[in-house]
């Protein structure tokens, strides 16, 4: 028998609530996030008083809903950024920036879809509304599209589903409004063995993201460039995608892919 190390219970109990929130799709009402940890609303209040000093929980003054703090996304930035792939990923994006002259992203596959986890600006760059820890869009981003192609359907389709839903009601005419649509986008992401954005997700802007795999063939990371249609070169073989492309493939050997 291997005796049971000690630990401290109350910090193992106190969990369950951003277990709860890290699950959710968005902030929770007292009632609701401490029910769907197990224990009363007067409990819950106490860890989250604490939580709250420590930045892990953040509550809305206006509706009064918990969701995950700054400590949090910190937390889980760094345990992404602790990444084999990312860390030498990182190691690359400044000589692939002087090659390519805009600015680079690092993305991975987070609880909620493809999450930005390192951002590279250009000092030529445009002011982009992106930050570290935002998660892309399937249809409408470069990254999720890219992701997407490469990932399993059964990952993906119920994403697809929802913002093909969203686009409808939208009446958007630029993006995929049936899954058919969408799986012929993702097949022809496959054929280029990257994906490409105009204009879709940020008015003037253009984007490319390039997959990197494992020595299982699974897609764990996505290179991204983006930058403005004025002066980014949007042909799939062009001066971004093609180095954007081959530094992928560089990293993906590096990490035991044989494809």
């Amino acid at each position: 028998m291997v005796k049971e190390r000690a630990g401290i219970q109350s910090v193992e109990v106190g969990f369950g609530l951003l277990e709860v929130l890290s699950r959710s799709p968005g902030p929770l009402m007292l009632r609701d996030l401490a029910s769907q940890a197990g224990m009363s609303a007067a409990k819950a209040h106490r860890y989250l008083v604490s939580f709250q000093r420590l930045g892990l929980v953040t509550q809305d003054a206006g509706s009064t809903r918990y969701d995950l703090g700054p400590a949090a996304l910190k937390l889980g930035l760094a345990s992404l950024s602790r990444l084999d792939a990312v860390k030498l990923a990182r190691e690359r994006i400044a000589g692939l920036m002087e090659r390519i002259g805009h600015t680079l992203a690092l993305a991975v596959w987070g609880n909620h879809g493809p999450t930005i986890v390192h951002w590279e600006e250009s000092p030529q760059a445009v002011t982009v509304n992106l930050r570290l820890g935002d998660v892309m869009p399937l249809l409408t981003s470069a990254t999720g599209r890219c992701f997407a192609a490469w990932l399993s359907r059964e990952a993906i389709t119920p994403m697809l589903k929802e913002e093909i839903a969203r686009a409808q009601r939208q009446g958007r005419n630029d993006v995929p409004t049936t899954l058919a649509e969408a799986r012929a986008l993702l097949a022809e992401v496959r054929g280029q063995g990257i994906s490409r954005v105009v204009d879709t997700l940020l008015p003037g802007i253009v984007g490319f993201c390039a997959p990197v795999f494992d020595s299982d063939g699974h897609m764990v990371l996505g290179l991204v460039a983006l930058g403005p249609s004025g002066t980014f070169d949007p042909a799939y073989g062009g001066s971004v995608a093609q180095p954007l492309r081959e530094a992928a493939t560089r990293l993906s050997g590096d990490l035991g892919w044989q494809g």
